[in-house]
């Protein structure tokens, strides 16, 4: 008579593999988990265009209506050696070029040589009186520092230019990426070709999509 053997291995090899397919089944899961994330739930990428502002008023304003056009954004002061000649710079272009698909974005700022003390409402007071101003002039803001507004931030951080003064400008597409910038002192002929290229490719695509 053979003497009764007994597989031990065997024994031990059905919760060995149990648990194999239950970490198994972990490991896909949170593979599956990690790619339905990464499709649906990945942030979008911040534009110029997807941030709020405040209007001269104080109400908040998404900048989302001006995607699709070509924009100029200005830090704009009332009591600045800048202020006639670009205040009637940037009408012109408005003019010219607006509103369909261009238009100039003012926001006040008193960082520089505090020369713009006004309330947000007379500083829009003092652009549409003096100089018939077409385009908005938005609440006073920041652009420097810790309580920067962050829709200026984006300009400053996407050029690698920070202001150093009134009615800096910055040219940001349709897609709300910036572009060119320019400095107060540099004339209205500099900035027209720009802003014509950007009017261009803006109509040629309309032209295709129609």
């Amino acid at each position: 008579m053979e003497p009764l053997t007994t597989s031990y291995p065997l024994k031990y090899s059905v919760p060995k593999a149990r648990v194999f397919v239950v970490f198994l089944s972990m490991v896909l899961c949170t593979t599956i988990l990690c790619l339905l994330q990464l499709r649906f739930f990945k942030p979008k990428t911040k534009d110029f265009y997807s941030f709020q502002v405040k209007d001269s008023r104080g109400r908040i304003i998404s900048l989302e209506k001006y995607r699709g056009k070509a924009t100029l954004v200005v830090n704009v002061a009332s009591y600045c050696q800048y202020t006639d000649k670009n205040y009637i710079a940037l009408q012109e272009l408005h003019r010219e070029f607006g509103p369909s698909h261009f238009t100039v974005l003012a926001f006040p700022c008193n960082q520089f040589g505090e020369s713009e003390p006004s309330s947000s409402q007379e500083i829009e007071s003092f652009a549409k009186g003096n100089y018939g101003v077409t385009f908005p002039v938005f609440h006073k803001i920041k652009i420097l520092g810790s309580e920067a507004d962050p829709a200026f931030k984006f300009l400053i951080d996407s050029s690698k230019k920070e202001p150093r003064w009134n009615f800096w400008k910055y040219l940001v597409n349709p897609e709300g990426k910036v572009v060119k910038f320019w400095r107060p002192e540099e004339p209205i002929e500099s900035i027209k070709p720009e802003v014509t290229s950007l009017i261009r490719q803006i109509i040629m695509k309309k032209r295709e999509d129609l």
